[in-house]
């Protein structure tokens, strides 16, 4: 048999050789990595997937989730905004109001504190993260409670600093004129712990001769802050802003501790609407679509964020 026949043979036997021997080979190759992955895998799909999905079907349906249901389309989205004159719109104009507030301000408080702790010894930093990282490993209903002491209106304690002016005492958690403002104010109060950490991270990984470039040019500490510090954190600003956001549209046991009961609309956040048509008033189809009405604000905020924030710089 000539070469160019053995060739031909072995090109034939490549081609017709059986599909199972390729799937053996893939399995051999790297049947240890899946098999390494598919515990989180299932644990994915059981406790997160499969739940996400049954939403989606509930929130086109109306009825007894469990017995008799009736897939009614998009009616659901429709009462989400009409059911208790409106009360849902509210809930995300509040929403929204607590959230950009928020952001802003975590934001804000976590680069001057990242930049005052950054120039400090190597010890003095170490104490200072750790402080400002404690909230973060405290339970938020634990922080909760302690606001809900310090703006009690008999012996809370900012009305008894309040006293100290000769101020009247005000009702942080009843007035409906404050208590929006109240529940804001104790998430800008609280030390952003995470944004603090990672942007102290960030900054000290810039190369030190940019800021001795621009110091011999004449550059002040603001002006090298402002041009170099901020330019080159980009893209750990992007992540700040984007998990700092989600955990803002998220905001539930904070409301749900400090005002149990309610200030009427001024207490009505999206996911307090969620719980109360889901779990006290047995709507799972409105709260379902309320979910998906949340998760695609998010999904939006994010896009926009993406856009104005990601950057390409590498350094």
């Amino acid at each position: 048999m000539s070469d160019l026949q053995v060739a031909e043979a072995a090109e034939t036997r490549s081609v017709y050789r059986p599909k199972h021997n390729k799937f053996q080979r893939f399995i051999k190759d790297h049947g240890w990595s899946y098999a390494f992955v598919l515990p989180s895998m299932l644990a994915f799909t059981i406790f997160t997937l499969v739940p996400v999905v049954w939403a989606l079907i509930i929130s086109f349906q109306q009825g007894d989730i469990v017995s008799s249901t009736e897939w009614v389309g998009f009616r659901n989205y429709l009462r989400a905004f009409t059911t208790d004159s409106g009360v849902f719109t509210r809930a995300i104009e509040n929403t929204l109001y607590y959230t950009i507030i928020t952001v802003c301000a975590n934001i804000f408080i976590a680069l001057i504190l990242s930049a005052l702790i950054q120039g400090r010894h190597k010890h003095v930093k170490t104490f200072f993260l750790a402080a400002f990282y404690l909230p973060a490993v405290t339970s938020s209903v634990i922080v909760a409670i302690v606001w809900k002491f310090i703006y009690n209106s008999e012996y809370g304690f900012l009305n008894y600093l309040l006293s100290l002016f000769h101020i009247a005492p005000m009702r942080w958690l009843s007035d409906p004129a404050l208590v929006l403002n109240s529940i804001t104010l104790s998430t800008i109060l609280t030390v952003p712990a995470t944004g603090v950490v990672l942007f102290n991270a960030a900054m000290g990984s810039i190369p030190p001769e940019y800021y001795e470039a621009a110091q011999l040019d004449g550059a002040g500490p603001i002006m090298r802050w402002w041009h170099i510090t901020l330019p080159l954190i980009k893209s750990t600003t992007l992540y700040v802003v984007v998990l700092y956001t989600i955990a803002s549209f998220q905001v539930f046991e904070k409301v749900f501790i400090l005002v149990p009961s309610g200030v009427g609309n001024n207490t009505q956040f999206i996911l307090t609407q969620i719980y109360q048509n889901a779990f006290q008033q047995f709507q799972y189809g409105i709260a379902s679509a309320q979910a998906f009405i949340l998760f695609l604000m998010i999904a939006a905020v994010t896009i926009v964020q993406f856009r104005f924030l990601r950057s390409d710089v590498e350094y």
